[in-house]
């Protein structure tokens, strides 16, 4: 990048003074741990997803590992999820004591391959849940996986954390599976600084959630507030987080229309390129957390974006299972080329709301000037 050029950031999070007035309304409050303001990001974000409940954490793990809990997985039950995919993924599923096992992705979707999948299942016993992640703001195939489960009686959580608003037949991210589990980490498609949220249709599982996440309190009960049930963990979201994640979730739809209309525009420009451009397969609706391309050159093309003020990203260079902290898990040994070719070849390019026309134009003409050099 040339001095004085300006720099165009793979993420930018869109916070204004609605963000600032609900948070300075929470500081006046006094209230500012968990509280009615959480109460109520939980009711708002549940409605949004068409479930029935909400149960608010600290941050995405939280929400993944709280809901594992939640539903029930005991020491060294197998669980079924993707290698490609931030280790908290798979990371959730240990800390709650089991031990996941890897299906590769559909090399086209970069989500959970559920013939895969059902291989894994059929030639294991121990298998009780599948944990499919939305990669990118896509979500997975989730009729098949769901026949799956139901043939095979085991539970399935969603790992939505980057699909906020994603749908599949008009039906949102977060209401497929016996529950599912968001992110609002700053470069999320809704943020609340950090935090995260369960969403279910399950009372059992939001009340065991809702306990876990207080320290195992009888959070439903007939108010004996120190009264500890189960072990749990301290993962609560703040008012503060909660007042923040209120309005973005107000503004989410905008901010979803605004990466759909800047991946629409990508599509279109690079469609004679040699690059593959994200599938949305029919019936979904993407929300492109992130945009991502696949090229063989992709290191070149970084280099060359970079040269010219355009940031990207790499999610992620590293499959899960071939992760150092994995070389003792024994299910991580396994061959999944699709996610390893993935690994080699994927490109996040700047894709956020704060994206302007002249922001849009210099990315394209980076990418195009990269091909034509």
């Amino acid at each position: 990048m040339t001095d004085g050029q300006r720099s165009i950031s793979i993420a930018n999070p869109v916070l204004g003074g609605e963000e600032l007035d609900r948070v300075h309304s929470v500081l006046e409050s006094g209230h500012l741990a968990d509280g009615p303001e959480v109460r109520a990001f939980e009711s708002e974000f549940a409605d949004y997803c068409g479930t029935e409940y909400g149960v608010a954490t600290s941050n995405g793990t939280t929400a993944l590992h709280a809901a594992l809990e939640a539903l029930g997985l005991e020491e060294g039950d197998a669980v079924v999820t993707s290698p490609f995919s931030f280790v908290a993924s798979a990371n959730a599923i240990r800390l709650a004591g089991g031990t996941p096992v890897f299906a590769d992705i559909d090399p086209e979707t970069y989500t959970l391959d559920p013939y895969d999948v059902e291989r894994v299942v059929r030639e294991r016993d121990d298998v009780v849940g599948i944990v499919p992640v939305h990669l990118y703001g896509l979500v997975a195939e989730m009729s098949h996986l769901l026949e799956i489960a139901t043939e095979h009686d085991l539970f399935v959580l969603e790992d939505a954390c980057q699909a906020h608003g994603a749908e599949i037949q008009r039906r949102q991210a977060g209401s497929f599976g016996d529950a599912a589990c968001f992110s609002f980490y700053p470069t999320k498609n809704a943020t609340s600084g950090e935090g995260g949220m369960i969403t279910t249709d399950r009372e059992d599982v939001a009340e065991r959630a809702a306990s876990f996440v207080n320290h195992g309190r009888d959070v439903f009960g007939d108010g004996a507030t120190y009264e500890h049930l189960e072990l749990g963990h301290n993962f609560r979201m703040t008012s503060l987080a909660a007042a923040i994640g209120r309005v973005q979730l107000e503004r989410l739809s905008e901010f979803n229309r605004a990466r759909r209309e800047n991946a629409a525009r990508y599509d279109e420009a690079f469609a004679s390129l040699p690059l593959e451009t994200p599938t949305e397969p029919g019936g979904h609706r993407h929300v492109y957390h992130q945009y991502t391309v696949r090229t063989d050159d992709r290191d070149a093309l970084a280099e060359s974006l970079d040269d010219r003020g355009v940031d990207t990203a790499i999610y992620y260079d590293t499959p899960i299972h071939r992760q150092p902290a994995y070389e003792t898990v024994a299910t991580a040994a396994t061959e999944l080329p699709h996610a390893e070719r993935a690994a080699e070849t994927v490109l996040s390019l700047p894709v956020h709301p704060n994206l302007d026309e002249n922001d849009r134009r210099a990315v394209i003409e980076a990418v195009e000037t990269h091909y034509d050099a």
